[in-house]
């Protein structure tokens, strides 16, 4: 993550976007939209999560988050590193998907590239928080996504 974007506010609203790298279409598959939702519901529930607005397009997610709890970095951290993993295992043992190989080279190749990564790589890097400082900015976040449209 850059300097630039960080979590500074730890109790502070904030507008993350995270996509796969390469930006991978792997969302067009409910399967593996479950993956997150999954993960996210773990958060909300055992890591003081709050997800106030959220969109998964095929190749990225938005979403407004806060936490009262924990620290939004850690939180935004772990599950990032566990959905990874699991949507990795669910490409592989998905019979159905005809891009398997191809996506999981593209994966293994990415985390070769990436010298934080032993053997892949499934999200990019950064998440972008940007605080919602006021009424103005968290319409402006809640508006774009409500205007990036699911993919059904």
């Amino acid at each position: 993550m850059s300097r630039k974007y960080k979590f500074r506010n730890p109790e502070g609203l904030y507008f993350i976007s995270f996509a796969s790298v390469y930006w991978i279409d792997v969302f067009i598959r409910v399967e593996y939209k479950n993956v997150l939702i999954d993960s996210w519901q773990y958060c909300q529930q055992n890591k003081g999560l709050n997800i106030h607005a959220w969109v998964i397009m095929t190749s990225h997610v938005h979403m407004i988050i806060s936490s009262n709890t924990n620290k939004l970095e850690d939180i935004v951290r772990d599950m990032k590193s566990f959905t990874a993993g699991q949507l990795k295992k669910a490409i592989a043992e998905n019979s159905q998907e005809s891009r398997k190989e191809w996506m999981l080279w593209m994966f293994e190749r990415a985390g070769k590239k990436n010298g934080n990564n032993k053997n892949f790589q499934f999200w990019q890097q950064h998440n972008k928080p940007i605080e919602l400082v006021d009424n103005k900015i968290m319409q402006q976040k809640l508006d774009y996504i409500h205007n990036n449209p699911p993919f059904a």
